[in-house]
């Protein structure tokens, strides 16, 4: 009886404390939802359409964030995904291409993530227009791509960029350069959602403004937000009435990401006839992306894993190189047809991405976000390709900047292509040190970007510069410590070497 006694108290109190949390819970979904009828209020009468459907949009994800508990996947499930649900390149590419492959072509829409400023990079504004190779910007050498395609083929493949309230206005400004060019550009913009206190949990914007104190208030929410903001800013539609079947999508800093006509060709003549609402471009694991999304098998479907949602007890095993080898280069391809469906169904489903964040004042605040590749599982017959490392070349930092801007690539068409007279097709391991970190530091370290056709790996710390026609080879480690400036000479060839101390050459 005792223990029957125990058991049934033990059950109450749980059951009340339960019901106590989701009054709590309840409480704070009616304080946040009077919270955002007041910064409603602020909007201008000609914004008040666009910020309610902004504000709806945050108040479903802040209610599934405060649902959801713990890890989103249950470790025990996840299981590797079937042998043909990642298929090999080569065998896509081993199909070649039809003779009407222009009539392919027009039913592709390339999309470019371009949410993204070039803060850490040291730069203001879009990240798009920092310069990558030859005066070109990430933008430039992306509108040449799609040009040539355009020329070539004879056809009309629009570029749309996702903007964000961060990068729209410098972005509008330059699309004018290109009025001339043979490519469509369209844009729309990204969802503008409010940070949250992290105490409170209650929105830090007082209005609907982003200037002066509310600078900070408002965040983009994450690439996930495509479906619902392409899908609200009417250009879905439009691009479906122009016969518009796919989008290619992808990060406008990966310069791997170009136009493939091979996965394009087996998306629209599956050789099975079952077409693909969703096609992910994955790459095999080195050593430097062990913290890389991956794709698993999750209760019957694909599912991208991302390293956030693994319990900690499994993190290493999720790092594995062995047992989790692919991981995905955010190349993705998406129907149109099933983009619209699944919206309009409240369908597509993507785990929070729960981000903090530390004001410049000093306040901690979290944004929820989502991520585009998450979306997988909510699509029919989806697949992963494993493609060659070529079309995953992004510039995060100034050493990722250094490779392209190097005699490792070489540029046509807007298309970087590893050069021929490199003896192997890996990319060296290049890490500059905080001297570098700044865009402007960088290019004023360098006279000329060294010759690194025969390097494998380039570590440089301190306060270090570079004279004209420098060579690199093999592996090259310079050091200038505390107080010390090394000045590699014009002309010097460092072939395995570590160069320390304190190394001036003044002209006489």
């Amino acid at each position: 009886l005792n223990t029957f006694i125990e058991d049934l108290s033990k059950a109450m109190s749980q059951d009340g404390a339960s019901q106590f949390q989701e009054v709590i819970r309840q409480e704070l979904e009616l304080s946040v939802k009077k919270e955002l009828e007041k910064i409603l209020t602020t909007a201008p009468s000609h914004e008040f359409e666009h910020t309610k459907k902004d504000l709806d949009g945050f108040r479903k994800l802040f209610h599934r964030f405060l649902q959801e508990k713990g890890p989103s996947v249950d470790w025990g499930k996840i299981q590797r995904p079937p042998e043909d649900s990642i298929q090999p390149y080569e065998k896509i590419k081993a199909r070649g291409l039809p003779d009407n492959i222009s009539s392919v072509l027009n039913k592709l829409v390339v999309v470019k993530l371009n949410g993204g400023l070039g803060t850490s990079m040291g730069c203001k504004g879009p990240k798009s227009l920092i310069g990558v190779r030859n005066e070109n910007t990430f933008l430039d050498l992306t509108v040449q791509q799609i040009e040539h395609l355009n020329k070539t083929y004879n056809t009309d493949v629009p570029l749309v960029l996702m903007n964000s309230f961060n990068t729209d206005e410098d972005t509008k400004k330059i699309l004018q350069k290109y009025s001339h060019c043979r490519v469509k550009i369209y844009t729309f913009n990204q969802s503008r959602y409010p940070r949250i206190n992290k105490e409170s949990l209650l929105p830090v914007a007082k209005d609907v403004s982003y200037s002066g104190e509310n600078t900070e208030a408002w965040y983009p929410p994450g690439h996930g937000d495509i479906y619902a903001s392409f899908y609200n800013s009417g250009l879905l539609d439009t691009l479906i009435g122009e016969g518009k079947e796919y989008i290619f999508v992808s990060n406008i800093d990966n310069l791997g990401a170009t136009v493939d006509l091979y996965i394009l060709n087996h998306l629209m003549n599956p050789p099975n006839g079952k077409r693909c609402e969703f096609v992910m471009e994955v790459t095999n694991k080195t050593r430097a992306d062990v913290k890389g999304g991956t794709l698993t098998q999750y209760e019957g479907k694909l599912r991208l894993v991302e390293i956030a949602q693994v319990p900690k007890a499994h993190v290493d095993e999720f790092k594995s190189v062995s047992k989790f080898k692919i991981f995905n280069t955010n190349n993705l391809w998406i129907s149109l047809a099933a983009v619209r469906r699944l919206q309009e169904q409240n369908a597509i489903d993507m785990e929070i991405i729960v981000n903090p964040k530390t004001l410049d004042g000093g306040l901690n605040v979290i944004q929820l976000e989502t991520a585009v590749g998450a979306a997988i599982k909510s699509f029919e017959n989806s697949l992963g390709i494993n493609v060659p490392r070529s079309r995953f070349l992004p510039v995060k930092t100034t050493s990722d900047l250094l490779l392209v801007m190097s005699n490792l690539y070489s540029l046509n068409a807007g298309s970087l292509t590893m050069s021929e007279k490199r003896e192997f097709p890996t990319v060296p391991l290049v890490k500059l040190g905080s001297s570098f970190t700044k865009v402007q530091d960088y290019l004023r370290r360098f006279e000329s970007i060294p010759d690194m056709l025969e390097l494998d790996h380039l570590t440089v710390s301190g306060d270090v510069t570079f004279g004209k026609n420098v060579s690199l080879k093999g592996t090259v480690i310079i050091i200038a410590n505390h107080g010390d400036r090394i000045d590699i000479p014009p002309g010097a060839v460092l072939e395995n070497k570590i160069v320390s101390g304190n190394l001036r050459i003044l002209d006489h």
